[in-house]
């Protein structure tokens, strides 16, 4: 199973609280994290995108970077860890996005991926005058599958003539083409999401679910396999979980229990109004049930608390999931969270005793 961080883009992380860690994103701050994925042998790192943020006291996700710059300059300074960027496809033409990811691809020798999002926070858009209107939420997967054809003709045979509802290209050229096939990751969850994973994703991405159970991911795993399996292909699912960790278990609990004590209503009431104005597309944005203090406080995701011993069983137990490929970490505390993964939860970790020999995994 590999194992990524999902690097801070966006002020305070996945956190929407008072009284969790404050910061701001920097490259910086983003070099630091992935040096240490680096440096403990972790296998990839993923930033979002987020063009507007949800505000409230902590004004959560109002400060973000951009994704592909960001991961562009991380390439410059990396050399074997994976690399994803968040293309905002409403946004970035397919063409200009093929010459971006291409550009990466370059830097990184071969090291870049993407992850391809719709769009579900209509604000991002508007504010900026290019939200097509709400009837996207019902045909964005059909715009999605065309923008997807246009970039990979353009990756495969460097131009694209590519006739559609939504794109229509006239000879369109891109040279250099990629000096290898680049990965796609989606995160649809309605059944629109899944086919288009099925169809033309490597990974899937899914949320865990609840705190300290780690594997009620599962059924959305199966579902991914049957849907990939259908279409002849495979595709394998990466579950989204924080960590929160000490020394003992107790300690951790503590920590989660003061974050969802701090949590900042404002910014939850914005998230839970945004995520509801989709009535069409089977709610594919992972943002559900906001009146839940136990997943409102960091967007619902999997969260394992625990010490360190408990964090690596648990994770351990993510490991067993049929069709799970990889695990997508996110921290309460970026900077200490990698440090503890590499130094102190890693090392105990059946499913990584591969990397025992190697440099700074022990």
């Amino acid at each position: 199973m590999d194992i990524g961080v999902f690097i801070p883009i966006g002020n305070n992380g996945w956190l929407i609280s008072k009284n969790s860690p404050q910061f701001k994103p920097t490259f910086d701050l983003n070099k630091e994290i992935v040096m240490k994925a680096e440096k403990y042998d972790m296998d990839f790192a993923l930033s979002m995108i987020k063009l507007r943020g949800f505000g409230g006291e902590t004004e959560f996700w109002d400060y973000n970077l951009e994704s592909f710059t960001l991961m562009a300059g991380l390439a410059a300074v990396t050399s074997k860890i994976q690399l994803y960027a968040t293309a905002a496809t409403l946004v970035l033409p397919p063409a200009i996005m093929a010459r971006m990811a291409t550009t990466i691809d370059s830097i990184s020798n071969g090291r870049f991926g993407v992850n391809l999002v719709t769009g579900w926070q209509r604000p991002e858009y508007s504010q900026m005058g290019m939200w097509p209107g709400d009837e996207f939420f019902g045909n964005r997967y059909e715009y999605l599958d065309e923008y997807i054809k246009v970039v990979k003709e353009l990756w495969e045979t460097g131009k694209s003539d590519f006739k559609g509802e939504h794109f229509q290209m006239d000879d369109c050229r891109m040279l250099p083409k990629p000096q290898r096939k680049i990965p796609l990751i989606c995160a649809g969850q309605s059944a629109a999401g899944m086919d288009f994973s099925a169809r033309h994703a490597d990974y899937n991405f899914c949320f865990g679910k609840g705190v300290n159970t780690p594997t009620a991911f599962a059924p959305t795993a199966a579902r991914l396999t049957e849907a990939a399996e259908k279409h002849g292909r495979s595709v394998g699912s990466a579950v989204l979980v924080m960590v929160i960790a000490d020394e003992t278990d107790e300690a951790a609990m503590a920590k989660w229990e003061s974050y969802k004590e701090g949590k900042d209503q404002s910014a939850l009431d914005w998230m839970a109004t945004q995520g509801a104005a989709d009535k069409k597309s089977g709610k594919d944005t992972n943002i559900r049930d906001m009146t839940n203090p136990t997943s409102a406080v960091n967007l619902n995701m999997g969260t394992l608390v625990g010490s360190y011993e408990s964090v690596a069983s648990m994770l351990d137990e993510i490991a067993t999931v049929p069709g799970c490929e990889g695990v997508l970490l996110t921290f309460d505390d970026f900077l200490k969270g990698m440090d503890d993964f590499g130094t102190k939860i890693q090392p105990l970790m059946k499913s990584r005793q591969h990397l025992l020999n190697t440099s700074g995994a022990a």
